[in-house]
């Protein structure tokens, strides 16, 4: 049962991805997020 639940860990811990802040692709001066968004259209 130990066996299980730490396999049950070690699979949540491996799905969480890279550390830090998730950082944009690309050079800084060509991100444009975030933004504002425009509004939407009255029609």
């Amino acid at each position: 049962m130990k066996i299980i639940l730490a396999l049950l860990c070690v699979a949540t811990l491996a799905g969480c991805g890279r550390r830090g802040a998730p950082v944009p692709p690309g050079p800084a001066q060509d991100i444009i997020y975030p933004h504002v968004y425009p509004s939407p259209a009255n029609d």
